[in-house]
């Protein structure tokens, strides 16, 4: 009987142990609210998120998904975010305005692309100044654009690339800003004659618009175009440095799992961005098509955030250039590198 006992009281000992330290590693989750736009290049935060890897790793993420980098400013700005996953573009405005924030790692590079549709994108030469020049006579109206709002990445590689790269006439091209999902509308309606888009809109226009053609990809735009970026706020790193190297850490395996096991990501990206409305198959697509160019090492893009920012500063949409030598932080990543 007293062998029962003591047994029985082992067995409580250790139920009541089990109990304590679930209870404490719950309590002991940070929590991480997490700002995202809704793009492929954002893919890394689904896969930690779908993955589980952020709750085995004591992390509570909390999504909000924004329309563009742009509305993500006043949530840093105000302190209800953490986390970005976003273009760069916005990030150096915040910076620039003195909003404590780094980027610790990139998402993705090259993800721009300019899609055209009907009349316009028929032309033997649509992405070019004379294809510009012609459709504007033939139509006896400018070509409509739609993209991002200023200062969005989106925004600035449009514009870099109508006045840098193919030199496009001013007065042939009418731009208006619109949020990414109005855009994929706005396309698929016919309200506009060409966007810039990422994916998974890319991969989406073309298999619902016959009449839609990609014209130019984001290498051809601005090369190296930096795109979305995983930037963490100087509060929470302050606050919660090992939960910020977690992070990156998790972000930089996420990376490998978009590029070694595609169609594995693909169900996260789906359930994180899909909203029961896009099958499984396009995100397949969408995440192996030429707009996705998945990379982890933030360095891989300071070049081209220069430019971009040069751009920016001329064009007057940057009032105050960003030092990205305090913006850009690659020590998170690099610790996450050399332990892989």
């Amino acid at each position: 009987m007293s062998h029962l006992l003591s047994k029985a009281r082992r067995l409580a000992v250790a139920a009541a142990a089990t109990v304590l330290f679930w209870g404490a590693s719950a309590s002991a989750a940070t929590d991480v609210r997490v700002g995202f736009i809704p793009v492929v290049g954002a893919g890394q935060l689904f896969v930690i998120d779908g993955e589980g890897w952020a709750r085995d790793a004591g992390l509570n993420l909390k999504l909000t998904q924004f329309e563009s980098g742009p509305a993500m400013i006043s949530a840093l700005a105000s302190g209800t975010l953490d986390a970005y996953y976003g273009g760069i573009g916005p990030i150096m405005v915040a910076s620039a305005r003195g909003i404590e924030v780094k980027v610790y790692a990139a998402t993705a590079i090259e993800e721009m692309t300019f899609v055209g549709r009907a009349d316009f994108a028929a032309q033997p030469q649509a992405a070019t100044a004379a294809g510009f020049k012609a459709f504007s006579e033939s139509q006896g109206r400018p070509l409509k654009i739609a993209t991002q709002p200023p200062g969005s990445v989106p925004d600035t590689v449009l514009r870099y690339w109508l006045q840098n790269v193919i030199k496009a006439d001013p007065a042939a091209y009418q731009i208006t800003a619109m949020g990414i999902e109005a855009t994929q509308q706005a396309l698929l309606a016919g309200a506009v004659d060409a966007a810039t888009i990422r994916e998974p809109t890319l991969t989406v226009v073309l298999a619902r618009d016959p009449k839609s053609k990609l014209l130019a990809v984001g290498g051809e735009m601005l090369p190296n175009q930096p795109g979305s970026v995983l930037a963490l706020t100087g509060a929470f790193v302050k606050a919660n440095e090992q939960a910020a190297k977690t992070i990156v850490s998790l972000h930089d395996r996420a990376t490998t799992l978009l590029k070694d096991e595609p169609n594995r990501a693909a169900k996260h990206l789906q359930s994180g961005l899909g909203k029961g409305l896009t099958d499984l198959a396009t995100f397949e697509k969408a995440v192996v098509s030429p707009a996705s160019k998945f990379v982890a090492d933030p360095m891989v893009i300071k070049d081209a955030t220069k430019v971009m920012q040069d751009f920016q500063l001329k064009a007057g949409t940057l009032e105050k250039a960003a030092d990205l030598n305090v913006l850009f932080d690659d020590s998170f990543y690099r610790a996450a590198a050399a332990a892989r």
